[in-house]
């Protein structure tokens, strides 16, 4: 016979049990309910919806609707064009015309052309407007479908139509080619024996660069190496994974995957690294994101590199593909990264209206009061690294700021900034093949340039285009250099003008290893500006 005891806890058994199987048919009949109503609204507008749409496009939509509802802002259903398009850009080479672009004020811009491309053959420059592709007008389209459109298959062609501002419409048929963009456009050995690698982005062939580059540049006599990441929007997880094990011994870990419901997920080092020892300096800014923080997140825990520069961009949601009938397909967030001492890389954003996502509590450059409400880590050595997002950089340091004089030089440019792109971009073409690489700006450079700008109805009093006269000198200098010898020559030229290089290359001169390093940043009080 039961004890009062236990009949007390068969009777709050027998009270719990209908309220969770009411609980239960409750749900049950919740989605019954969600059902009709789907069923009956797509039903509706099938049958009496003006326009006709179709059961397959109706069910698309209805699919896209609730994509958009979860307020992932990296949620997204594939159709099988788009994944054909998803694939060709994560590879590091595609069918294409060899540029990149980007939207300004809602309008398709050329961002950067790529040496030895059908677009660069074909004349387009930095700043022309695509406004049709083909024989669609491309207003309002997103820049992914934009760039969709102008890749395909090797040898076919694509027609588009730009808009250069004071020049005029024009048209260009291109025949596509096999385009590969480099992770690695070049590496240079800069004063005092330090390595400089940019890494633009994580493809698939990601890391090999950086080995055959770290290899140069250490055989040529390396002391130190600065790893760029500024403006990498990452990539390939697994080169990240590779990369970082060039720096950390076998067995460290790199970044853990988090899921709902899952078992977290560790990634650590397997292999021998290639250069466990050279002091390391990583370069980040608001732009460096995903891969790049999974990599300068685990060498800042492990202490194997001192971070320097601006905040990073805080992309630690991990995104899944599920293949759908059809061959479609749904990308969702489903985890996020967490560096080896625990760090969320997830920085809080949220759509606007414009589609564009913003930061909620915007600060790249770590105010101190921004800092101290962060939660604290600590690093394999003990040492404070701020948790809530992003990577924060042992030591901040802003890009340099223009003079007054100079912004206010700057502001007269924008308001025509086209024509005084092609002002500068023209002049400097003409020099390309007249300059020597050890060519100094002249006072006669700059007042050429100034009458070009005159010329092209940018209107700037010359007073002011005098007083700024440094920024006109970098302006002219790095076009030139550029367009005459190549970006490394042209960053080796401008080195000293980058702050955050600079910064780099006075602390690797002075430091033996990277605990000398980050001894230094210690002894600043953390991350300054």
């Amino acid at each position: 016979m039961p004890t009062p005891r236990t009949r007390k806890l068969l009777f709050a058994l027998a009270l719990a049990a209908p309220v969770l199987v009411g609980g239960f048919v409750f749900q049950q009949r919740a989605a019954q309910s969600g059902v009709r109503l789907f069923q009956q609204v797509v039903a509706i507008v099938n049958e009496r919806f003006v326009d006709s749409l179709g059961v397959g496009g109706l069910y698309e939509k209805a699919a896209r609707g609730l994509v958009a509802e979860l307020k992932d802002p990296y949620a997204e259903l594939y159709t099988p064009k788009d994944l054909e398009m998803f694939n060709q850009n994560t590879a590091g080479f595609y069918g294409g015309i060899g540029m990149t672009i980007e939207s300004q004020e809602g309008v398709t811009t050329i961002a950067k052309v790529f040496p030895h491309t059908p677009a660069e053959r074909a004349g387009i420059r930095v700043g022309d407007k695509i406004i049709g592709v083909d024989t669609t007008n491309i207003r309002g389209w997103k820049t992914e479908q934009v760039s969709g459109r102008l890749k395909g298959e090797p040898g076919t062609q694509v027609s588009a139509k730009f808009l250069r501002p004071g020049s005029g419409e024009f048209a260009v048929t291109f025949t596509r080619e096999v385009i590969r963009i480099p992770a690695v456009p070049y590496a240079i050995m800069l004063e005092n024996k330090v390595g400089y690698i940019p890494l633009q982005g994580f493809s698939e062939t990601a890391s090999t660069e950086v080995k055959q580059a770290l290899a140069r540049l250490t055989a040529e006599g390396a002391r130190g190496l600065v790893l760029d990441l500024r403006g990498n929007p990452g990539g390939f997880l697994e080169q990240a994974d590779t990369l970082t094990n060039m720096f950390l011994e076998k067995g460290k870990e790199i970044v853990s995957v988090r899921a709902r419901g899952e078992p977290t997920v560790t990634h650590v080092t397997t292999g021998t690294p290639v250069a466990p020892t050279i002091p390391l300096v990583i370069l980040t800014d608001g732009r460096s994101a995903s891969a790049s923080e999974i990599v300068a997140g685990a060498l800042q825990d492990h202490d194997r590199a001192l971070i320097l520069g601006t905040t990073s961009f805080g992309k630690g949601l991990v995104q899944s593909m599920y293949r759908l009938d059809g061959n479609y397909a749904i990308k969702l967030t489903t985890a996020k990264w967490y560096t080896p001492s625990g760090r969320s890389i997830q920085r809080e954003r949220v759509l606007n209206d414009d589609g564009q996502l913003v930061e909620v509590h915007p600060d790249s450059l770590e105010s101190d009061s921004a800092r101290a409400a962060r939660p604290k880590f600590k690093s394999g050595a003990g040492r404070t690294v701020y948790g809530g997002g992003a990577i924060t950089p042992d030591i901040i340091v802003p890009y340099d700021t223009l003079t007054t004089l100079e912004q206010r030089f700057d502001r007269q440019l924008a308001s025509k900034s086209q024509e005084a792109y092609l002002a500068l971009y023209d002049y400097a073409f003409e020099l390309r093949t007249t300059i020597k690489p050890d060519f100094v700006v002249t006072p006669e450079m700059r007042n050429e340039f100034f009458q070009r700008l005159t010329k092209r109805g940018v209107a700037i009093e010359r007073k002011d285009f005098d007083a700024a006269q440094p920024y006109v000198t970098r302006m002219l200098d790095s076009r030139i250099a550029t367009l005459a010898f190549g970006d490394s020559t042209a960053k080796r030229r401008l080195a000293g003008d980058d702050a955050q290089l600079r910064r780099a290359l006075q602390l690797l001169s002075r430091g033996a290893s990277t605990r000398e390093l980050l001894a230094t940043a210690a002894a600043q009080g953390g991350p300054k500006k």
